[in-house]
């Protein structure tokens, strides 16, 4: 028996299908993977993403999104390397030639850690992200019942509907690669590149009252 009714997990179901069809960094890393690295190391960096979706709710039930709304100078150092790292990947999106999906296993395991440890860290070094968590995933919790059950569900269910949206992302950029030229695709790569810095920008301006 579930520690929570059915409708409030369908609720919480559409209203993160709401916020991950958004393109946000690690839909864009997804994008550029799938166009560039193929499938294999696209899923690489899905994971890493899945993995922060678990970190970051479990986090928010052990109260970590509470102690960062109240501690500016810790609020300042994340937000700040967080928006550094997207410029940083931005930047490297940006020069990247356009390769080959046919690379040999050992490219790809190295391409593979390297695509999910780029998205485990881009996803845990946005506090937005965190707050926002902080703020919306406690709205499904019925304190009356298993409250640890009850976050393992939300950040499982979370971190599947994000791999979906992911996958999606990721198939759309290997049909790019196979549909259009070599300079088309490194245009593509340009634009995540672009926004990207976009998404660091915004981060840097960010305040934490913007959530109170």
């Amino acid at each position: 028996m579930l520690p929570m009714d059915a409708t409030t997990l369908f609720l919480y179901m559409i209203a993160v299908g709401a916020v991950v069809v958004t393109p946000g960094p690690t839909m864009l890393l997804a994008l550029s993977n799938g166009a560039t690295r193929g499938m294999r190391v696209a899923a690489c960096g899905i994971a890493g993403a899945a993995l922060a979706d678990l970190i970051l709710i479990g986090a928010v039930g052990c109260g970590l999104g509470a102690v960062l709304l109240a501690s500016e100078q810790m609020f300042a150092v994340i937000k700040w390397i967080g928006a550094a790292y997207l410029l940083y990947l931005a930047w490297g999106l940006w020069r990247a030639p356009v390769q080959a999906l046919t690379v040999s296993s050992g490219e790809a395991s190295v391409n593979g850690w390297a695509a999910f440890l780029r998205a485990l860290f881009v996803a845990l070094s946005n506090p937005k992200t965190l707050l926002f968590t902080s703020a919306f995933v406690p709205q499904f919790i019925h304190p009356d019942k298993p409250v640890a059950l009850q976050y393992t569900i939300l950040a499982v269910v979370a971190a599947i509907l994000d791999i979906l949206m992911m996958m999606i992302y990721a198939f759309g950029g290997q049909h790019a690669m196979r549909t259009m030229s070599a300079r088309a695709v490194r245009w593509v790569n340009r634009g995540c590149a672009g926004i990207l810095a976009f998404l660091a920008v915004g981060l840097s301006l960010y305040r934490r009252s913007e959530l109170r």
